[in-house]
């Protein structure tokens, strides 16, 4: 099976950098679309931002930032075909459902997450999620 859009999940993290090197080998073996997709966690600010009004626009600058070093990187590595995509919510819906069905995603490629047991009990990681909600393939790398 070829993949021709495929979604990688970053967020600044060093499993999240694994995700996104394997990805560029899967992205020129293919000659896909490789759609960098960070999610800004706006749960996570939600009670804060009473206090500080800028978390939000913070958030924002911060996944701008981050995306365009990824797309600096992946065309330095020799791929073209490149967007950016920032959602805003829950990571673990938003890039299995909103982001893998606006795009057509074939693969979804995300970092595993480094959560104990107890953690991931109580809230599930999101490759955890990404892996059961997802429509299409889904690569968790190590």
């Amino acid at each position: 099976m070829e993949y021709k859009k495929i979604i990688v999940a970053v967020d600044g993290s060093q499993a999240a950098e694994k995700a996104f090197n394997k990805s560029l080998d899967i992205v020129k073996r293919n000659n896909a679309k490789l759609i960098l997709a960070h999610v800004v966690d706006s749960r996570t600010f939600a009670t804060a931002e009473a206090y500080d009004r800028t978390l939000s626009e913070r958030a924002e600058a911060y996944a701008r930032e981050l995306l365009d070093s990824y797309v600096d990187s992946a065309k330095e590595a020799g791929v073209t075909d490149i967007v950016r995509c920032i959602e805003y919510g829950s990571p673990k819906v938003k890039i299995a459902k909103t982001v893998a069905e606006n795009f057509d995603a074939d693969l979804i490629i995300c970092g595993a997450t480094g959560m104990g047991a107890v953690e991931r009990f109580l809230i599930g990681s999101v490759s955890e999620n990404i892996t059961r909600h997802a429509s299409c393939d889904v690569l968790v790398v190590r």
